[in-house]
């Protein structure tokens, strides 16, 4: 008798893609990110899971990024790292903020990613800062962006300035940064095993359905009726 495939019975690794747009080493905005995956590590664990992770700086990426804005066609190394978003479980975005909002850099590669491939995507979104009167960006800078590529993004979000960093705090301080950092890795866990049909209740496309829980524009309008036709002329 055949060994029961891994993939069929929910047992493969789930993939969670790290997108950690700093532009200096160290930078705390990787630092945010691997707390980030730490805690959604973690909790992945607590439910028998494994997850494979694959960590995307793009600063490393920026010249291919800016060469496929102006010519559509990914270098190898980039189109890797897209590759890799299009099989993410879930994926989490952590970019530093500059005038208000996220960076170019970290825009430019989501400019580049191809309509559909987030739809229905289990996001965590985090940014970092010099101090907190920045952390309204994630709201309403990069909450609205993954809104439009409709990715189910998290409700916790985390934002991080300098100050957070080292930062001397207790385990019941439910405002520091490893509590925040927490909850989001559990939000993103839970997200992540109800989109790759490991658990039931899905808030999003399940990697069962069709298109591997993703939907492209023309799917979306492919039964759209003219309302011509609709009114019988």
């Amino acid at each position: 008798m055949n060994a029961p495939d891994a993939t069929a019975t929910g047992d493969r690794p789930l993939n969670l893609v790290v997108v950690a747009a700093g532009t200096s080493v160290p930078s705390s905005t990787r630092m945010l990110a691997d707390q980030l995956t730490a805690a959604t590590r973690d909790a992945l664990a607590r439910h028998g899971r494994h997850v494979t992770v694959t960590v995307l700086e793009v600063r490393e990426l920026a010249h291919e990024i800016v060469d496929a804005t102006l010519t559509r066609f990914p270098g190898d190394k980039l189109k890797a790292a897209l590759d890799e978003i299009g099989r993410a479980d879930g994926v989490i975005a952590v970019t530093p903020t500059y005038n208000q909002s996220y960076s170019g850099l970290f825009k430019a590669l989501f400019d580049v990613i191809e309509p559909g491939t987030l739809t229905g995507v289990p996001v965590a979104l985090g940014a970092t800062g010099g101090t907190a009167r920045h952390s309204l960006a994630i709201d309403y800078a990069l909450r609205p962006m993954f809104a439009y590529f409709k990715a189910d993004v998290v409700p916790t979000t985390v934002f991080a300035a300098s100050e957070d960093f080292g930062a001397v705090t207790t385990a019941a301080d439910e405002n520091s940064l490893a509590s925040r950092a927490g909850r989001v890795g559990t939000e993103l866990a839970d997200y992540m095993l109800r989109f790759a049909g490991v658990t039931a209740g899905a808030v999003a496309p399940t990697r069962a359905d069709a298109g591997r829980g993703r939907r492209t524009d023309d799917d979306e309008f492919g039964d759209f009726v003219p309302m011509g036709d609709l009114l019988g002329r």
